[in-house]
This record gives structure tokens, sequence and C-alpha cells, in this order.
């Protein structure tokens, strides 16, 4: 407990020490001259000066010290002495964010490199938004105070996540994304082998349009998406331009980042006999589709062609968007009295004790 947070509610009964504390120096004062006049008048007292004292002896002496602080400690209790405990009530603006991620079949092209290791687009989009969600300690600070949900799209949309501040559960659920339909030999993909190839394809206008359909049902200081996609739309009911037109509408705000790269990648493939391969094939980016939902939601665009791109691109939208705190500080006061009152008492209830029994004076 430091000073500044200790305090005396009703200082006025402090003076009432003064004379206490006269009485205190008066008390020293008469010991150092010899004490009271003498009961006995004996001709030398150096005898009586060389005895021992016994214990008696010496607590007789002390009464009057007991009785001086025992006074003293129940007028600081008067005077009601508190101990200050700050606190902090935290006011925020939370900012809702809609994460729109490709899932499609080129987002298995094999253009990033972590640890000198190959990953696919999907993997490092995961790995990174689990980083700007919980921060890094480094460039990402974290989205602790927001609702984020999630939605993931091949050729039809689903929301694999609602808007939630249990970022926890979110990331879990984020681990659990894949690129679907990709082993011809699954049961299911043998059935019916147009759905898969459908799931592969990629719906980017459906897939905003859920996402801004989802953010309207909040109330939030800001609502925006994160679209990561490689801008090729080649399947689903809504064009781009239709769900940008939406979003505007809705006041939301589309964040677009272009993940991948232009050419030559590998990209793993299955082959007639049910082996897994990586090949090289073109890939590609349509930046030109991105840019203009961006541009008709008053966002931004951003191209990650590599994880510390993408991490930079993060960045600058951590900053755009922050949520608003604000903290105001108040300090609650406890009463402490008890503390100096029960001490403060009870030696004065002791002395009483003492002076009516034991040294009690003689008549």
């Amino acid at each position: 407990m430091s000073l500044r947070d200790f305090r005396f509610q009703d200082p006025l009964w402090l003076l009432a020490l003064v004379p206490v504390l006269a009485v205190f120096v008066g008390m020293r004062v008469r010991a150092r001259r010899g004490g009271s006049a003498p009961a006995l008048i004996y001709s030398s007292r150096l005898l009586f000066d060389a005895a021992p004292r016994s214990i008696a002896q010496r607590i007789k002496a002390m009464l009057p010290y007991v009785q001086v602080l025992g006074c003293a400690l129940v007028i600081l209790a008067l005077a009601r002495p508190q101990q200050g405990r700050a606190e902090t009530r935290i006011t925020q603006d939370a900012i809702a964010i809609q994460m729109v991620v490709d899932r499609s079949g080129s987002m298995e092209a094999l253009d990033f490199v972590i640890d000198g290791e190959r990953r696919n687009r999907l993997d490092i989009v995961k790995r990174v938004f689990k980083r700007f969600v919980f921060g890094d300690g480094d460039r990402l600070k974290g989205r602790h105070d927001d609702l984020i949900g999630l939605i993931v799209f091949g050729g039809y949309p689903e929301t694999r996540c609602p808007l939630t501040f249990d970022h926890e559960a979110l990331a879990k659920i984020v681990d659990d994304v894949e690129v679907p339909g990709g082993d011809p030999a699954l049961p299911e993909q043998r059935l019916d082998p147009e759905f898969f190839k459908e799931e592969r394809a990629t719906a980017i206008g459906d897939a905003l349009a859920v996402a801004v359909d989802r953010l309207a049902e909040v109330a939030a200081r800001s609502r925006i998406a994160i679209l990561l996609s490689d801008g090729d739309q080649t399947a689903g009911t809504l064009s781009p331009e239709q769900a940008a037109a939406v979003a505007k509408k809705a006041g939301i705000r589309v964040y677009t980042i272009a993940i991948g790269t232009n050419g030559l990648a590998p990209v793993p493939i299955i082959d007639t006999f049910g082996r897994r391969r990586i090949e090289q094939f073109p890939v590609t980016m349509n930046e030109t589709t991105l840019r203009e939902i961006a541009s008709a939601t008053d966002g931004k665009h951003f191209t990650a062609q590599d994880t510390e791109s993408l991490i930079d691109v993060y960045a600058t939208i951590d900053e755009l968007e922050r949520t608003r705190i604000e903290r105001s500080v108040f300090t609650r006061y406890d009463d402490r009295a008890w503390f100096v009152l029960v001490p403060g008492v009870l030696l004065l209830a002791l002395h009483v004790l003492l002076v009516t029994t034991r040294f009690a004076g003689v008549p």
C-alpha cells in the first residue's frame, strides 16, 4: 500500500493527538528527573538503584506508556483511516470482422515456402490468420476485443464460425479448413464427382454476399469483411460486382487480399492410379476483380505473394481497423479503523485491569 492509496476520512480527530503527545513528553521528562515525590524518606537510594528490578516493576513502569499508546490508537481510529483500491472500468466498441477465405482447388498451389518447405496457399492463410487474431508480439497486436467470424468458400459459401468473441474455438475451426475433393478415391467423391468438381470452383460473389448478410445482423462500431482469394470467379450465382454493391449499400468495407503468384507453381495432383504427386502447373491471380470489390466498398486491396507480405497486409489492416477502448480509473476506499481501534481498546482495557488489580495503588 503506497501513501497515495491511504487517507483519513475525518482528519480533524488527529488534533487530539497533540495533548496525548504532550502527556507522553511530560512523562518522559518526569522519568528523567527522578519521577514523583518519594513516599518514604531514606538516607540514600543507591542501594535500591543497584538492586535488580523484578518483572512486576518493569511492567508497572510501562503502564503509563500503554495508556498513552492506547489513547493514540483510539484517536487514529476516530480519524477513520482508509485504504484506497484503484479500479479500472473499460468501455469498448467492438469491430465485427468477417473473414472470407477461399478454399477452392487453386488454393492447393504450393507457391509459398516456410523454413525451406513448400506449403500451399490455404495453409499460409490459416497460419497468418491465427496470428492476426491472437497477435504475435511483434507486428500483429491481436484482435482480442473484436467479433470475428469465418466463411469459407469453393463453389459454395459455408459459414464455418459465426461472429464470436470465442477466438479459441475459432482457431480450432480454422485448423479444420481444407480444400475439398482432393482425393478421387474417396467413396463420397466417386458417388458424385460433379459435385466435388463444383466444390473446388470459386464463388467469390456468393461468399461475399453471405458475409454481408452475417455482418448486417450485428450492431458494431465498424463492420468489415476480409476476403482472401486468387480472384478468379468460376462459379456461383452473384457476380463479385453485385456482391460489392450489396456490401456498399450495407455500409460494410471489404479488404481484399490476392493470395499467390503468377506463373508456374508446384501443384499436388492425383493420377489415374490414385497416386499423389507434385507437378508444375500455371497459376494466376485475378487482382482486377479483387481491386474493384475493395474500391466499390471504400476498402483497400492488397497482394500477398509470400508469407512476410501477407503478415504485412494483416499488420496494415490491423492499424486501419482498431477497437476503441476507453479506460476510466477510480478509487474505492475501504475503512481500516478496526485495525487500530481493536488494539487501542485492548491496551486501554489492559491498563485499567492492571492498575485496578495487581498494581493498584496504596491509599
